[in-house]
């Protein structure tokens, strides 16, 4: 009997003798690989993993003039990316000009959008809102508007109602596909109830540049204009400048997001996620939102500035770093809470903030609190008004380090403290910080 046999034969032994799920996991973890190293890749039906570095790969240029394709609307953007798509992957490239979108670009697997830097601009025009005329039923697949000027077949709107048992509004995504005067047919059915007595209404919101459930996509040098002034609020949750569900391996670099109302850059459930050398400014929401459940986020000098919150990790981010990134004149710098565990939040520089520099929510208890998190480095500078906190840990938050950190307030000491830890916390570790010009330094 070969060595392998006997181990395997122990191996399940020891798996009948446990019986659970994740033991099998762990042991199979605790199994040496033993493959050999892949040193001559070659294109695999269905293999990703090993694919060779191609020298050059497709790319459709659209533009005003001189593109493969000509045109300054989503429908020339959409055309670009759904045709590479179809061909395995490669590159849309935005030539010079200014874009105009009634609809999201929806990204697909294997595409990157490349603009042409500040001369690459998408815009969204002003929304239009408008009651809904008649009742739509959950299984429906069409809605009858009130007032109908403004909207046309391809355009992406939202839907919001105001449920009796809900707390906050309801809020449904769609496309506009085809009509009959104020009668229009949606893309999808709508799977919620969409009521005159729940106050529905259809407006023209939507994300400039999304995806969902696609993965190795990439979004370089453009901007992204939310045209904030002469549009409804759609919060980050469902939109922003840039808004990805359930997406994996994307890299966003070098893109401005400016003047959106809700979030600039905003992904939910994403993982592998990379933000570096993005400017996201002006927003009424959140300049950087990695959302829900996002795994292993890469947020890297970036700078975000006249956002409600520079950067907001949302519920269940974790093993993420936020590295070498400036935010100017937010309310909140960097906010952190809903078990965001394990997270590193590194040489960071906070400026003028209107309420906090950093802060660790409070939550609902020590179970759902921002545990195991690295604050080192980072410079904190005039936060707040006269009683203001540069960094103010709250709720249960437990075995959080604090190293190394600069808290500089120039204005006076006032009120002011430099950190305070809430009474609940536990294992709130600081070491090597300078605390200068506060009332308080540690609270």
């Amino acid at each position: 009997m070969s060595t392998r046999f006997r181990s395997r034969r122990r191996f399940l032994e020891i798996a009948a003798l446990l019986g659970t799920t994740s033991t099998l996991r762990a042991l199979w973890a605790s199994e040496p690989d033993g493959r050999p190293p892949v040193t001559t890749p070659r294109a695999t039906d269905g293999d990703d993993v090993s694919e060779p570095h191609w020298e050059q790969q497709l790319t459709v240029r659209v533009g005003p003039k001189k593109a493969d394709i000509t045109g300054t609307t989503q429908q020339a953007i959409q055309a670009a990316v759904d045709y590479v798509a179809r061909l395995g992957g490669g590159t849309v490239h935005l030539q010079p000009g200014i874009y105009t979108l009634r609809a999201a670009i929806k990204l697909q697997s294997g595409v990157r959008l490349l603009g042409s830097g500040a001369e690459t601009i998408l815009n969204k025009p002003a929304s239009v809102t408008t009651p809904l005329a008649f009742d739509s039923d959950w299984y429906d697949r069409e809605i009858t508007l009130a007032d109908a000027s403004g909207f046309e077949i391809g355009d992406d709107i939202c839907l919001k109602s105001h449920p009796d048992h809900m707390k906050i509004p309801q809020i449904i995504k769609r496309t506009l596909v085809a009509r009959s005067g104020n009668r229009f047919k949606l893309d999808k059915g709508l799977r919620h109830n969409v009521w005159q007595s729940s106050k529905a209404t259809c407006s023209s919101l939507f994300p400039l540049v999304t995806g969902e459930n696609i993965e190795r996509i990439a979004i370089q040098d453009l901007v992204l204009d939310g045209n904030r002034a002469n549009n409804e609020l759609l919060d980050g949750n469902h939109a922003g400048c840039i808004f990805l569900q359930d997406c994996r391996r994307v890299t966003i670099r070098g893109v401005e997001a400016r003047n959106y109302h809700g979030d600039g850059i905003s992904w939910q459930i994403c993982h592998d996620v990379i933000v570096e050398q993005c400017h996201s400014h002006g927003h009424s929401g959140l300049g950087l939102h990695p959302g829900s459940g996002s795994q292993r986020p890469l947020i890297r000098k970036n700078q975000l500035e006249g956002n409600d919150i520079g950067i907001f990790f949302c519920w269940g981010v974790k093993f993420g770093l936020a590295e070498q990134n400036q935010c100017e004149k937010n309310r909140i710098g960097i906010s952190i809470g809903h078990r965001d565990t394990d997270n590193h939040i590194l040489h960071n520089t906070i400026l003028h903030s209107g309420q906090h520099g950093i802060l660790f929510r409070p939550e609902r208890g020590p179970d759902f609190c921002a545990h195991r998190n690295l604050l080192e480095g980072n410079t904190i500078v005039d936060t707040g008004d006269e009683q203001s906190i540069a960094i103010d840990v709250q709720g249960g938050t437990q075995d959080v380090v604090l190293r190394k950190n600069i808290l500089l307030e120039t204005r006076g000491p006032g009120r002011r403290i430099g950190i305070r830890k809430g009474p609940e916390t536990r294992n709130i570790t600081m070491s090597d910080n300078e605390i200068t010009g506060f009332a308080t330094p540690i609270a």
